[in-house]
């Protein structure tokens, strides 16, 4: 077999070793010496890592149908009620149907559009918060607001009510959804070792833990279906995600042949983006929007200079360092090299957005670069693929987007910023921390001070 080159693999372990803390930095290190196509061996588990926008390309356009389908992992399959999540399900007839519901009832241009006053009260209502702390001249953090805000959204969209109204468990609902998705990214020695993996989970205690978030998880969305079942709503704005789905079980709708039911139901709740996006673009915004108090989503098509920070910002921090890993079904050559079925394939997008060979000064931040370029971040691009791009691209993207660009328009709208006394930009940590989705390890806090303007109310 014409294996892609690669380093050495050590016995049983194989290069686990080599991923380090964060493995989309130390893969890329690797690819540099090895190429944009490299072969690594996982404990059991034979990958292939592509780091140019070339490879990409051929993984999720060229050998799509390929390499479509989802490895089976410990965390996401108990998480996601046995890989029935449509983002970790393996490719078959069950993930074509529930992400044809998601394309046409979830996420399509109506619905998005329906939930645009939820995303315009829940940003009112944090720059409001934001509002005090620029009267008292207090710091905020604002890694903690935009999630706080994200939290809300998300849980309005899906389930009806902000997470601080969420009673459940004396408010430990945020910590709740923290363990799961930290579960999700975790390391579990069962997904490399299938033999023999098991017995270090239960040592490691990942098994018990990983229990305890279900059960936890399963109570909660038990909780919200019977509330939604029991709930008379007469106003087509109180409808949320949940009736949906409950209006389908009830329709019997069905899914691959098989009745919606509430497991179903439950795994597509696990519906979970991290935005974030923090730049200056305020002169082109107050232009635009005048001394009105709020940015509303008919000003950003205006916006032309915040799509441009907001696509650096994607460039340089992807929601996800790694691209969720595909699994092949088919054998198939990629730049004439063998990969057989059962690989693993990895697309390393923070890679390839740093990439001195298609990027000018990568490591910078520079909006301007994609002033007089088509690049996109809707997955026809592959320098550019935070959302992914084929069949298993994220069909949320036009949801996370709408919230994102709409909260950063506000942000910078209505406030002047600054360091917090005795800060400098130099002193602004940008390290990363690792899980399902890349972090910022150090929260960013700021000093948020009345914008230099006078606003009509």
């Amino acid at each position: 077999k014409n294996l892609p080159p690669g380093p050495p693999p050590l016995p049983i372990i194989g290069n686990l070793h080599q991923l380090g803390h964060l493995p989309h930095q130390s893969l890329w290190k690797l690819s540099r010496r090895y190429g944009p196509v490299m072969f690594i061996r996982l404990g059991g588990v034979p990958t292939i890592v592509t780091s140019s926008p070339e490879a990409a390309r051929e993984v999720l356009k060229t050998h799509d149908l390929d390499c479509c389908s989802r490895p089976r992992l410990v965390g996401t399959g108990r998480l996601t009620y046995d890989s029935l999540d449509m983002a970790f399900v393996e490719y078959g007839d069950y993930w074509r149907e529930v992400r044809k519901l998601c394309v046409l009832e979830l996420f399509s241009a109506k619905r998005v559009h329906s939930f645009r006053y939820i995303r315009e009260e829940e940003e009112g209502s944090m720059i409001e918060l934001i509002a005090k702390s620029a009267e008292s001249g207090t710091p905020i953090n604002m890694s903690e607001k935009f999630m706080a805000l994200t939290a809300n959204f998300t849980c309005r969209v899906a389930f009806g009510k902000a997470f601080h109204g969420m009673e459940f468990e004396n408010g430990r609902f945020m910590h709740m959804i923290h363990e799961a998705v930290a579960m999700l990214g975790s390391f579990s020695a069962s997904d490399y070792f299938p033999q023999f993996g098991w017995i270090v989970d239960r040592f490691t205690g990942l098994h018990s833990r990983l229990e305890k978030s279900f059960r936890n998880l399963d109570v909660f969305y038990q909780k919200v279906i019977e509330e939604h079942r029991n709930a008379n709503k007469r106003n087509e704005e109180q409808v949320d995600i949940v009736d949906l789905l409950l209006k389908m079980e009830k329709d019997q709708t069905e899914l691959a042949g098989v009745r919606l039911k509430e497991e179903n139901i439950k795994a597509i709740l696990m519906l979970v983006r991290n935005p974030r996006a923090m730049r200056k673009a305020q002169e082109e915004i107050r232009s635009c929007v005048g001394n009105k108090k709020w940015v509303v989503e008919d000003d950003l098509s205006k916006l032309k200079y915040l799509k441009l920070v907001l696509k650096e910002v994607m460039r340089l921090h992807p929601p996800g360092a790694l691209l969720l890993p595909r699994e092949t079904m088919d054998h198939f050559k990629l730049f004439g090299y063998d990969v057989d079925p059962k690989s693993r394939v990895l697309v390393n997008v923070w890679g390839i957005g740093r990439d001195p060979g298609l990027w000018e000064r990568p490591e910078e931040f520079v909006p301007e670069r994609f002033e007089e370029s088509p690049i996109d971040y809707k997955g026809n691009h592959f320098e550019l693929l935070p959302f992914g791009a084929g069949r298993r691209g994220c069909p949320g993207m036009s949801m996370a987007m709408a919230t994102i660009e709409l909260a950063l328009a506000n942000v910078l709208h209505s406030f002047d910023w600054e360091l917090p006394e005795g800060m400098t930009e130099g002193d602004v940590s940008m390290e990363e921390g690792a899980g399902l989705a890349v972090f910022k390890k150090v929260p960013l806090t700021l000093l948020p001070l009345k914008a230099s303007r006078e606003m009509d109310a």
